[in-house]
């Protein structure tokens, strides 16, 4: 079967897999209180050495880009911004009450549009975090910049304070795409913040970019990679659009009829990696490409590639915690989710509580399945354990035995292999150690997930 006919028969709604369970299988309502002792206890009992990855959620964007589905508030009173770190700070000594010196080895600022904070004030967040804490001598700091708004002067001042990693969302060039999605941003403007940014000394620089957004064409997006790769970013990321309007209502204010057909946007995905890989960069697993300079690429050939909330790392740290609205944490025995309206969050985190309303406590079950996940999806195969042979059986290998008549896995007893045809097909191949899924799938119930192309 060729490439194209095995991602139209694969194209099917499956999760995203930055944990597992997946967010749809989490519970509202989950005990705070619970939640702050399993924290408490996972650090303590975590490998001190690997450090703590930290993750803070900066929600405003003075405009709304229509396409997305992050959780944001628009606004362009910058005097949101002091409210904000204040609580930010209130939620960090809350939890750094439960540690003791915290050891950070990864710090990610995501959004909404980090670089919405004028530089003055991300320092004023990051300053007393980073005071309160040691950082590992293999640390990695990074932030999500906005092409439009990003100064040199941020590139400095998260420079200085030990960011060496940027991820700018371009998403497309074509000037008709853009007025559409709401995100008019000119060529000139990631190629002056691309250049500062390694003038200054960064050492990563990451492209977003979609295939799938409305009035995309063939011609289009292959323009738009022509453009980028003349930058020569270290990675890019080639998301599919996902189509959720049930939860991200800007994507009503577009004609649906003007987004690409399956057939389209298949031929949209194809092009992109074709001219990717024809510029010498590598498909690293879901949606990511890299150089073979860069140190991601070299962590999956060496067989260190880790993926969290924050997506694919080199780094496997045992504890994930997220500050700040909507923001996402996770413990070897727990994934929890702080509320997603900023009013409450205030509310939770300046009486001195915690701000999680949603979440699942994991059982060893869980832990086991997610490794299986895991290991698809950075190392390329996965290994179960004779305990786990049963549920293997029951609910995974059906699906498992269809892959490898595909080609996509090979399967040797106990062991799960993606071939070099499977590596399109990573999030289906996964979805096959969703027990959750299954179960779903066995009982006639469907939660709502994009699409894999």
């Amino acid at each position: 079967m060729k490439e194209n006919e095995l991602l139209a028969k694969y194209n099917v709604p499956v999760p995203r897999y930055t944990s597992y369970p997946t967010v749809p299988y989490w519970h509202e309502g989950i005990d705070a209180k619970e939640w702050l002792q399993v924290f408490a206890k996972d650090v303590d009992q975590s490998h001190p050495e690997r450090g703590i990855s930290l993750y803070i959620h900066l929600p405003f964007c003075e405009s709304l880009c229509t396409y997305c589905g992050c959780n944001k508030k628009i606004t362009t009173n910058h005097g949101v911004e002091d409210e904000y770190i204040a609580a930010v700070h209130a939620e960090w000594e809350m939890y750094r009450s439960l540690m003791s010196m915290p050891l950070v080895r990864e710090l990610h600022l995501g959004g909404g549009t980090p670089t919405f904070f004028s530089p003055a004030n991300l320092a004023k967040l990051l300053q007393p975090i980073l005071l309160s804490c040691e950082l590992h001598d293999e640390h990695e700091f990074s932030f999500e910049g906005h092409p439009n708004n990003t100064t040199k002067e941020h590139l400095l001042a998260l420079y200085d304070l030990g960011f060496r990693r940027v991820s700018f969302g371009v998403q497309d060039n074509d000037p008709r795409v853009q007025l559409i999605i709401n995100r008019v941003q000119p060529f000139e403007n990631v190629k002056r913040v691309t250049e500062q940014a390694r003038e200054i000394g960064y050492t990563s620089v990451n492209f977003d970019l979609i295939y799938g957004l409305p009035l995309q064409t063939v011609g289009s997006i292959q323009a738009t990679f022509e453009q980028v790769i003349t930058l020569r970013p270290d990675r890019i990321a080639f998301y599919s659009y996902a189509h959720v309007p049930w939860t991200s209502k800007g994507q009503r204010l577009f004609d649906e009829g003007d987004l690409p057909s399956a057939e389209q946007k298949l031929a949209l995905y194809l092009a992109g990696k074709r001219l990717l890989q024809d510029a010498g960069y590598h498909d690293v697993g879901m949606d990511h490409f890299a150089l073979e300079s860069d140190s991601l690429y070299q962590a999956k050939v060496s067989g260190t590639l880790h993926r969290n909330f924050m997506g694919y790392t080199i780094h496997k740290t045992d504890i994930l915690l997220g500050l700040g609205v909507s923001a996402i944490s996770t413990t070897p025995g727990a994934h929890v989710q702080n509320d997603k309206t900023i009013h409450n969050y205030y509310s939770a985190v300046n009486a001195g509580t915690s701000a999680v309303v949603k979440g699942i406590f994991l059982t060893e079950e869980d832990r086991r399945f997610g490794r299986y996940i895991t290991d698809i999806s950075c190392k390329g195969y996965a290994r179960f354990l004779p305990q786990d042979e049963e549920a293997v059986f029951e609910n995974s290998m059906m699906s498992l035995l269809a892959l490898q008549r595909d080609g996509l896995v090979e399967i040797d007893e106990n062991t799960v292999t993606v071939t070099p045809t499977g590596k399109n097909f990573i999030r289906n191949i996964a979805s096959s150690f969703d027990l959750y899924l299954a179960r779903d799938r066995r009982n006639n119930s469907e939660r709502r997930f994009s699409k894999a192309v």
